[in-house]
């Protein structure tokens, strides 16, 4: 759905008029669980879909619907809606999706949570679990079939950056018949819109980007109007009852209207930081849309409009150096989300992905020694310096 307006403007203004809220320039946050009808006869026409309008909050609330169109408007979609958490948007889009029998094909780095989702999750109740390097595109022409129901990946993927090709994912998935679904957590609309380069849908953790400031736990999905609407009365009211509260929709609103702006600033210092642990002799790798060292780098130009401000890298000491310098840290805090005004850092072998065995982890990527950065909004010259007095121990390591 495209709107002439710029990225910025559509984030604080879309489908909002003060003058239709008596004047009040910020949304009102309408908390009530249910909704009075006129006549008894609306009412019943609301709940056959004859006629529009809130029934109960579960379903819709005119706080959560402003945020729906917003995420549609900014990821060029006809429809949005708005669920408890990024994991509940994921599962919700799932079952609603998928049946015993079907086949969903996989990218094989997944966050550590939708790994176990599908593999421990729907696997039980039938669903084929089928895991490809969607790296390359061949592969999943080679794997996917009749029984694909859907394809799903995340771009870049938690926690080692992987890209995967939207336009060429998506051209193969549909000549099969299958419903393609990203992820676009890491990227948000603002580097990366999958829906105008091909995909279906796509799925958010708003806790991350969106809102921005680590004070809320959130979902949020985007696609046609059809399967959103499939979605809302199928995988989330009857399925898993993940509904955003109002008082969230609030905080994701208020979240968007600066991502813009906050999305430069995490990208630019991302750049810098990213040029600084390539160059680091304690840092023994770096994987970074914005290195021209990446081996994706080509697709992330032409796929990201910026590169992210999520960094994956190794320390020299492996597991054991990537601890110490952790430990070492300061201002930079060990938290495993990402996004937030804070820079956060984790290591997702003992955290986000310890859901995967040491074998799968080896399988699908994601090394022991891994280290996942998120630059935040401060000053990049105390980022570094923090960073600098840390990896003066895995030097020193190193050195022995």
């Amino acid at each position: 759905m495209k709107n002439s307006s710029g990225f910025a403007t559509r984030a604080i203004h879309h489908a909002y008029d003060p003058m239709q809220n008596e004047g009040a320039l910020t949304p009102p946050l309408h908390l009530t669980s249910t909704f009075a009808f006129e006549t008894a006869e609306a009412g019943g026409e609301m709940f056959a879909g004859e006629r529009q309008g809130h029934i109960y909050s579960r379903i819709s609330n005119p706080t959560c619907d402003l945020l729906e169109q917003r995420i549609a408007v900014l990821e060029g979609a006809e429809a949005g809606l708005a669920l408890s958490s990024g994991m509940g948007a994921i599962t919700a889009v799932l079952w609603t999706l998928l049946s015993p029998g079907d086949e969903v094909i996989v990218d094989k780095t997944l966050y550590g949570c939708t790994f176990a989702y599908m593999r421990h999750g729907l696997a039980k109740w039938g669903v084929t679990i089928t895991h490809v390097d969607m790296t390359d595109p061949a592969k999943l022409e080679a794997a996917i079939s009749d029984k694909t129901r859907v394809v799903y990946f995340e771009t870049p993927a938690n926690p080692n950056m992987r890209l995967v090709d939207i336009a060429a994912m998506s051209a193969i998935a549909h000549a099969a018949g299958a419903v393609v679904v990203v992820d676009n957590t890491y990227a948000t609309p603002y580097l990366t819109r999958p829906i105008e380069i091909g995909a279906d849908i796509v799925v958010h953790s708003a806790t991350k980007y969106l809102g921005g400031h680590g004070d809320v736990v959130a979902g949020l999905v985007a696609g046609s109007a059809e399967l959103v609407e499939q979605i809302r009365l199928v995988g989330m009211k009857d399925m898993t009852g993940a509904v955003m509260a109002p008082f969230n929709a609030m905080l994701i609103l208020r979240g968007l209207k600066t991502l813009a702006l906050r999305m430069e600033r995490h990208c630019a210092s991302a750049q810098v930081v990213a040029e600084y642990l390539e160059g680091h002799p304690a840092v023994r790798s770096v994987s970074f849309p914005g290195l021209e060292s990446f081996e994706q780098h080509g697709l992330a130009q032409r796929q990201m409009d910026k590169p992210g401000a999520m960094i994956a890298f190794e320390v020299e000491g492996g597991m054991a150096g990537g601890i110490a310098f952790m430990n070492a840290l300061g201002m930079i805090k060990r938290a495993v989300s990402l996004g937030d005004a804070e820079t956060l850092i984790q290591h997702p072998a003992s955290m986000t992905h310890s859901t995967y065995t040491p074998e799968e982890r080896a399988e699908h990527g994601i090394s022991d020694g891994l280290i996942r950065l998120s630059v935040g909004l401060e000053e990049v010259e105390d980022i570094l310096s923090d960073l600098e007095q840390a990896l003066r121990l895995p030097t020193r390591h190193a050195a022995e």
